[in-house]
């Protein structure tokens, strides 16, 4: 489809054309119901319509030069503190998994998310300089679907910061 102005269609096309047709007063301000909840309006002002947020399970994985068991495990302990979300957080001398869930619009956005985690907080939790070399983001229902049919990673429990 496209957009164009109303009335016949131009010579030689078959396609149907779309009309904006404005609403007084009320045109470009959210719902108020959807305001009330705060919540976002489903249409914003340009119209066209929001995704929902969904749940996304993350699983990170960071490896690299050895560093002691100690300062692993304090460093992914303060992670926990600074992002509250995390589920459970694996580790070893040279390597840790991270697994939580995330809320964002589509895989895309969760993956963005999740990319930039260990970086953004390498600094302030004193993570270990360790890149990330695996990442697996998979919807809730996906991940349900994995736990029901018996393979896939187990519930995260128990909830915390572990070794391996």
């Amino acid at each position: 489809m496209r957009r164009g102005r109303p009335g016949a269609l131009p010579r030689g096309t078959a396609e149907r054309t779309l009309t904006s047709v404005g609403t007084g007063e009320d045109a470009g301000r959210p719902d108020d119901r959807y305001a009330e909840r705060g919540g976002p309006a489903p249409y914003p002002a340009g119209g066209e319509r929001r995704e929902a947020s969904r749940l996304w399970h993350i699983t990170l994985s960071v490896s690299g030069a050895e560093s002691p068991l100690k300062e692993v495990r304090r460093a992914l302990e303060q992670l926990a503190h600074d992002h509250p979300f995390l589920l459970t957080s694996r580790y070893a001398n040279d390597h840790a998994e991270i697994r939580y869930w995330e809320e964002a619009r589509d895989l895309h956005d969760a993956a963005a998310v999740a990319l930039r985690l260990w970086g953004e907080h390498r600094a302030t939790a004193k993570l270990p300089p360790w890149e990330i070399v695996g990442l697996e983001v998979i919807d809730r229902e996906t991940y349900h679907q994995r736990l029901a049919e018996g393979y896939g990673p187990p519930p995260a429990a128990p909830v915390g910061v572990h070794p391996f």
